[in-house]
């Protein structure tokens, strides 16, 4: 069972300059130009109202939707809609920085990421969460928070399924700062009375002809013989069409972008003592190793800098780098890595209870990354030593 994730930042320009200027909140903003306008006389934004040219919108937001407004609409006409609307002009520098900001905070949580833009990506859960819908909904939920903290409040909305099609008609079912979230058996009930217009592909051409066949909804479109939809629209598009009404979508992610760091981190369910435990955290931190090489090759990669990251019974965090003078790759060499970073954890088991003596997070992160040839991978190293502290 594959869980995908589809995470799609809520009017993200328009965000952007709420960041960056608390005093627009609560009223109608839309974005659009490269030339800015200057305000009038006593107002302190300029207005829509003011606007003359033969631009369009690059967005608003949802206090601007309500008025009618929404990208791509000519700008001269937003203007007769809504004349009050402030008017601010695109600045993609400031934007693309957010951007950045999102998706680093989102790869501390999970590594696997594919980039579709400055403001949406797409999310393979389905390792770390092991197909667990009820724990893909927790991840997401701190993916949120993450994101926001991150950008200064900026929300996002998550759809989650089993496929890349599915969630992202989800991100967009319960916006803004939604999640929803559908299970397999789930799509009839939840995406079936959807309009068709709703199923990524599907454009307004797609859509009339579908009309004009009597299919508005995508339960509609189900029912349709896939002979009929063939001959309307072609093989290739007619056999889209016949399973993106069911649900079917086999795409993998398009890992095209490289992190500047990919990560892999597990909390314990009972903290863990560095001595008594050391079995268990051996294992375990083998694991995350072995995960994190794992991503490295997927993506061709190899790292400068081994860090790791202990959290305390207390939650207070500790992070050690460690930076070989050679690109580590393999399990072993992050191993060699990690036990190094693990010399300069400031561990104390002086007293059995004190916090510092057990631990109750532990992760492994590769960063300063760039494509290499991958060397042949060595033998595993030991790495929780009895001297280790």
């Amino acid at each position: 069972m594959r869980i995908i994730a589809h995470l799609d930042m809520d009017a993200f320009y328009a965000s952007a300059e709420l960041v960056r200027d608390p005093r627009l909140k609560g009223r109608p903003v839309a974005v659009g130009g490269r030339r800015g306008i200057q305000p009038l006389p006593g107002q302190d934004f300029p207005l829509l109202g003011q606007y003359q040219g033969r631009g369009v919108l690059t967005t608003a937001n949802y206090e601007a939707r309500k008025l009618g407004l929404h990208s791509a609409m000519p700008t001269m006409r937003a203007a007769k809609l809504a004349p009050q609307a402030i008017l601010l002009p695109a600045d993609f520098e400031w934007y693309s920085t957010l951007s950045r900001r999102f998706k680093e905070a989102v790869l501390q949580l999970t590594p696997v990421m594919e980039n579709r833009g400055v403001d949406e990506i797409y999310l393979d859960l389905t390792e770390q969460t092991q197909g667990d819908f009820e724990k893909a909904r927790q991840l997401a939920v701190q993916l949120k928070q993450a994101v926001k903290d991150a950008t200064g409040g900026m929300t996002c909305s998550i759809g989650l399924s089993e496929n890349k099609l599915t969630s992202k008609i989800c991100s967009d079912l319960q916006k803004p700062d939604g999640l929803t979230l559908v299970r397999p058996h789930e799509f009839e009930t939840v995406v079936w009375p959807l309009p068709v217009g709703k199923v990524n592909g599907i454009g307004p051409k797609a859509q009339a002809k579908l009309i004009e066949l009597n299919i508005r909804t995508v339960g509609e479109l189900a029912l349709a013989p896939l002979p009929q939809l063939q001959a309307h629209f072609g093989n290739s598009y007619g056999l889209w069409l016949y399973e993106s009404a069911r649900g079917i979508d086999r795409r993998e992610l398009s890992l095209g972008g490289d992190p500047k760091s990919i990560s892999r981190e597990t909390t314990f369910e009972n903290d863990l003592h560095i001595r008594r435990d050391r079995e268990a955290l051996t294992a375990i931190l083998t694991r995350l190793t072995d995960k994190l090489a794992s991503d490295l090759e997927r993506k061709k990669l190899k790292a400068r800098t081994i860090g790791l990251k202990v959290r305390f019974p207390d939650f207070t965090r500790v992070t050690r780098d460690h930076t070989p003078g050679h690109w580590v790759g393999s399990p072993a060499d992050i191993l060699q890595a990690a036990r190094e970073c693990l010399k300069k954890v400031p561990f104390d088991t002086s007293a059995s209870n004190h916090p510092r003596s057990r631990i109750r997070l532990l992760g492994v992160k590769a960063s300063h990354l760039s494509h290499m040839e991958l060397a042949d991978q060595p033998d595993q190293l030991p790495l929780w030593e009895e001297d280790a502290r």
